[in-house]
């Protein structure tokens, strides 16, 4: 192997973490499955709000891919309701769904009652 030749193929671009940091996009990243380059928005959302090393070491907390997975759907979430919605973040999503809830239950009620 030639010092310019690669073990990871060269039309691969680097994930989105990587990139953002400024280097080489290895097979290993842990980044690289949930931030492809075509997501740096996405990745830009979740590092303002938890940074790359805190995310990193909720992944290397986790037992399996699931975990995994559920854990940066999470994150991803989190992050972008934060984006949007700059002082409640999920907060204001979950106070809503709370409401419907309660409105539907409420509405179960009545029919029960009419019943």
């Amino acid at each position: 192997m030639t010092p310019r030749q690669s073990s990871t193929p060269t039309n691969s671009p680097a994930c989105a973490a990587c990139k953002h940091q400024r280097r080489k996009c290895t097979p290993t990243c842990p980044l690289a499955k949930y931030f492809p380059a075509k997501d740096y928005k996405r990745f830009q959302n979740v590092h303002r709000l938890f940074g790359i090393s805190n995310v990193t070491k909720i992944l290397r907390s986790l037992e399996n891919d699931e975990e995994k997975d559920n854990a940066m759907i999470s994150i991803v979430y989190e992050a972008e309701m934060r984006r949007r919605f700059p002082v409640h973040g999920c907060s204001l999503i979950l106070s809503h769904l709370t409401r419907e809830v309660q409105c539907d239950e409420q509405e179960l009620q009545n029919v029960r009652f009419l019943l």
